[in-house]
């Protein structure tokens, strides 16, 4: 690779030839070669919008020049639309104010503001981070590049699979089926009910989420290095926030106190929360699902679960709920960035959360696997799910706990004698209560109507 010298306040450091970035950059590149982990695209995007909009804004004051700001506006344009990702190339474990992504937004901005204005000579802190600082820039990427996310991707996703199931509650709702509670037999339920409350949950989940977003809207920039604002012109974030908000078309706001702002990461704690909530329900969906569809010959077998692909390299014509292993080891990621959010969340040191970068990365991770994940197992599981009628009636059929529906004829221990007796000897209720002689005929008729069980009530 060939190099060229850049110098910085540091001195000097070789930089490959072709990089947009300077020496910060590289110097950052050089002392975190921790993983390969590195800021999403949404994020990129979000830096890239600030840079632009702050850059018109200090013409419109009076600060830049235009030909200056509309070279920063270009460049910054060509970071929002992903053409310069190549030039973004530091790791996510860094400096944990995330100023080594900031500079090397600032060095790329620059040098291609620069091939844009040749005569130009835009410096990376004094113009592109004009009014700005690090400590103020990354949290509003943050809650920027998440906003965009949770809106544009994870409330569809939500909102999609929550329809598919209310589709299959609709097409269930005449599958009456024994319900359990402890994994035991317990009174009768339909597949349509058991759907129905799936799709509750998903929308419950997505109400979740968005009440997270007025606090994500809200926005840090304007703090600059500690929250008092030095260096920023009156009115310049402000203007700038409002620009952005214009530009992306999302309601973002200045921070009510940029203290609490720079300070701390509780709103992107509380995001985080409400992903990993909607994350356990849709656990326990995705769980559901494979134990309903378990079998197909010796397990429960209610539901017929899409075949998609072959489920063993021993044991031929098996097929897995690989949908539902997929949703759930999703979950299981989401939670682990949960708590590494939370952790971050908690070392927040006076005017400052020194673990940022982290937090963003698990914050927008988490949003793109339950987007994707969402998607992916409404279009090829729930949407393609079955009844087996056959069998939920057979189960149910054997089901003793049904002798519930008759507490109010026999009493509870006569039902509880009635139960044991069923289960112990394979009888069926109704015949062990007229042997008794407990009900007539007709009153057992009326009373065990499976069907009008799953309404409630009293018969």
């Amino acid at each position: 690779m060939e190099y060229r010298i850049e110098k910085d306040s540091m001195g000097e450091v070789k930089v490959p030839v072709d990089a947009l970035y300077g020496a910060s950059t590289q110097r950052a590149v050089d002392n975190f070669p921790i993983s390969k982990h590195r800021f999403s695209r949404r994020f990129i995007w979000a830096l890239g919008l600030q840079k632009g909009s702050s850059a018109s804004v200090a013409a419109a004051m009076g600060f830049k020049d235009e030909k200056t700001s509309g070279a920063i506006r270009e460049s910054a344009d060509e970071v929002m639309t992903g053409d310069l990702d190549d030039q973004f190339v530091l790791d996510i474990f860094q400096t944990g104010s995330g100023t080594s992504t900031n500079t090397n937004a600032n060095e790329v901005i620059a040098a291609r503001a620069n091939q844009i204005l040749p005569a130009g000579s835009i410096h990376p802190n004094d113009d592109v981070n004009f009014g700005q600082s690090s400590n103020d820039v990354i949290p509003t990427a943050i809650h920027v590049s998440a906003v965009a996310a949770i809106r544009e991707d994870l409330l569809p996703a939500l909102g999609g699979l929550a329809r598919s199931l209310e589709r299959k509650s609709e097409e269930f709702s005449d599958v009456v089926k024994s319900g359990r509670t402890h994994l035991m037999d317990a009174t009768p339920v339909t597949l349509g009910q058991e759907f129905g409350g799936y799709a509750e949950q998903v929308r419950k989940s997505t109400e979740r989420v968005e009440r997270v977003l007025p606090e994500l809207e809200e926005l840090a920039l304007g703090g600059t290095a500690v929250g008092t604002g030095i260096n920023a012109p009156e009115g310049f974030a402000t203007a700038v926030i409002s620009l952005m908000a214009e530009r992306s078309g999302y309601p973002f706001r200045e921070a009510d106190d940029h203290f609490e702002a720079q300070g701390s990461k509780d709103a992107v704690v509380s995001a985080s929360g409400a992903l990993r909530t909607a994350a356990v329900a849709l656990f326990k969906i995705a769980n559901d699902i494979r134990l309903l569809g378990s079998g197909p010959t010796s397990g429960i077998s209610e539901l017929r679960i899409p075949a998609l692909q072959p489920g063993s390299s021993i044991m031929p014509g098996k097929v897995n709920p690989v949908m539902s292993e997929m949703m759930m080891q999703v979950v299981a990621q989401v939670i682990g960035n949960d708590a590494a959010v939370v952790w971050s969340g908690a070392n927040g040191n006076f005017e400052l959360n020194v673990m940022m970068p982290v937090m963003a990365h698990n914050l927008l991770e988490s949003t793109e696997l339950l987007s994707n994940a969402c998607n992916v197992f409404a279009q090829r599981c729930v949407d393609g799910l079955e009844a087996n009628e056959a069998r939920a009636q057979e189960l149910v059929e054997r089901n003793a706990i049904i002798v519930t529906a008759l507490n109010p004829h026999i009493g509870y221990d006569n039902g509880a004698k009635i139960a044991k007796e069923a289960v112990a000897s394979g009888r069926s209720v109704r015949e062990l209560v007229l042997e008794a002689g407990l009900m007539t005929e007709k009153e057992l008729d009326n009373a065990l109507d499976l069907r009008k069980m799953t309404e409630g009530g009293l018969r």
